[in-house]
């Protein structure tokens, strides 16, 4: 058994799509913009599991990605392999983040705004 797919809830499919690609540097698996379905993966071409951006006009969908966004947490965590760089490059590219990058007993993480509806957690593998 694998994970295959999973989903983050977003205000807008084609934005999201472009900042997880455009900014984050994901991979489409799945663009049909004439139904607002995009699913991204991992980039590198190995098999990872895909990220449906789906759009929030379910009420209930809708009510959880804006109480977890207006609680302040993040809605999905990122690994990478280093949090300073990753945070200096998508600052430079206008992101905006939470705070400044921090180590913990858990390891180094940062939250950014997707800008889309999401915080989200990149921590250090």
């Amino acid at each position: 058994m694998r994970l295959k797919m999973c989903s983050i809830h977003v205000k807008d499919p084609a934005a999201a799509h472009e900042f997880y690609t455009g900014i984050l540097g994901f991979e489409t698996l799945m663009a049909l913009p004439e139904q607002n379905l995009y699913i991204i993966k991992d980039p590198g071409g190995g098999e990872s599991a895909g990220l449906l951006l789906e759009p929030s006009d379910n009420p209930i969908g809708a009510a959880y990605m804006n109480a977890v966004h207006d609680a302040g947490l993040p809605a999905i965590v990122l690994g990478v392999p280093d949090v300073r760089a990753e945070y200096e490059r998508l600052t430079a590219k206008g992101v905006i983040f939470q705070a400044e990058p921090s180590d913990g007993p858990w390891g180094t993480s940062v939250v950014l705004d997707d800008g889309c509806g999401n915080y989200v957690q990149l921590h250090q593998d």
